[in-house]
C-alpha cells in the first residue's frame, strides 16, 4: 500500500495505524486528494441528492473534502485525534468524531453510505462489516477508495523500496462477496499525477507508517535516501509529477443484512449529552450515539 491512513485500533496493524498521528502535519501537506470524479463514482448510484455519509478513518480528510464538495453530508471518523485535528481545522464545516471501525457510535440503519478511503486493510474484518451493515440504511452504499503509487516507472520502484515496499494494493471484491451482504462489487480505475517538490518528497515518506514507527536512527538515514533520489530525480524548480492511480470499489448492502448492534451500548434511554451546538446542517442529533471531539 502505497498510502494509508488508520481506519481502527483493534484491526491488524494497529500500532503502525496508530503512528499517524505522531505524522498528522507531515501528511496533511503531502499526502494527495483523490480525483473527483473517483469519489463522484463511489456514491453515483444515488444520483444528485445528497446523502449522509459516514467516512471511517477520515484521517485529515483527504476524501472528506471532495465529498462535502459534491453536495454530501459527511460524519468522519477516526481513532486517531491529531489526524482529525488536521481534518477540523482544514474542513470547519466537519464534525469528526473519534472511534473505531469495530464499534461504530451511530445508531441503527442511520447513514445512506459508507466510505472508506486508505483504511478498509486496517479494520478488523470480522467486526468492522457488521457494524457497517448495521448503520447502513436498507440498500445503502460502501464505498471503498486507495491511492496506489505507479511502479512502473523506476523512480518510483526506487522510492517505494526505500518506503518499505514492495506492497500489494488490497482488492476487497472476493472478501465482500464471500459474506453474502453485499450485491456484486464493481470497481473502477482512475489515474492523476501529483506536483511533488523536494519538501514534499519528504513529508510524504515521513507519513509513511512504515518510516513512522522507525527507531530515530534509522527513520533519519531513510529520509537523507529519500532527499537525495529527489536531487537525482527532481526537474528543477518545478519538482517531479508523482503518478498515481485510483483504485475504487463500490457496492451495496442487501435488504436482509441486518446486524444487531456490537458496538457500545447506551445505558441511559435519553439522548446522549452534547459538547457543542446542535448541528444547523441537517445532520440527525440522535444518529450519533457519542459526543463529538
Amino acid at each position: 500500500m502505497s498510502a494509508q491512513t488508520p481506519g481502527s485500533g483493534a484491526g491488524p496493524g494497529s500500532r503502525r495505524a496508530r503512528s499517524f498521528d505522531r505524522v498528522a502535519e507531515a501528511y496533511e501537506r503531502a499526502r494527495p486528494g483523490y480525483p473527483e470524479e473517483a469519489a463522484r463514482w463511489l456514491l453515483a448510484e444515488a444520483g444528485e441528492r445528497p446523502l449522509h455519509v459516514l467516512e471511517l478513518g477520515a484521517g485529515t480528510g483527504k476524501l472528506t473534502a471532495g465529498l462535502i464538495a459534491l453536495g454530501h453530508r459527511v460524519t468522519p471518523l477516526d481513532p486517531a485525534g491529531g489526524m482529525l485535528a488536521q481534518l477540523r481545522t482544514g474542513l470547519p464545516p466537519a464534525r469528526p468524531v473519534v472511534a473505531v471501525a469495530e464499534a461504530l457510535p451511530l445508531a441503527d440503519a442511520s447513514v445512506d453510505a459508507v466510505v472508506a478511503a486508505q483504511a478498509y486493510h486496517w479494520f478488523d474484518h470480522a467486526r468492522a462489516i457488521p457494524e457497517i451493515t448495521r448503520v447502513l440504511r436498507p440498500g445503502g452504499t460502501l464505498g471503498l477508495v486507495w491511492n496506489d503509487t505507479d511502479r512502473r516507472i523506476p523512480w518510483v520502484r526506487r522510492l517505494e523500496s526505500l518506503l518499505g515496499g514492495p506492497h500489494e494494493m488490497p482488492d476487497p471484491t472476493a472478501e465482500l462477496d464471500d459474506t453474502g451482504l453485499f450485491e456484486v462489487v464493481e470497481s473502477r480505475r482512475f489515474r492523476f499525477w501529483q506536483p511533488m517538490g523536494r519538501d514534499g518528497l519528504r513529508d510524504l515518506a515521513q507519513s509513511r507508517s512504515a518510516v513512522a514507527t522507525l527507531g530515530e536512527e534509522e527513520r533519519t538515514r531513510t529520509l537523507e535516501e529519500v532527499d537525495a533520489l529527489y536531487d537525482s530525480y527532481g526537474r528543477g524548480p518545478d519538482g517531479m509529477l508523482l503518478p498515481y492511480d485510483t483504485f475504487a470499489y463500490r457496492t451495496k448492502v442487501l435488504p436482509f443484512a441486518r446486524h444487531q448492534r456490537t458496538g457500545p451500548q447506551q445505558t441511559d434511554p435519553s439522548p446522549p449529552r452534547r459538547t457543542d451546538p446542535e448541528p444547523q446542517d441537517g445532520t440527525d442529533p440522535d444518529s450519533l450515539l457519542i459526543d463529538f471531539r
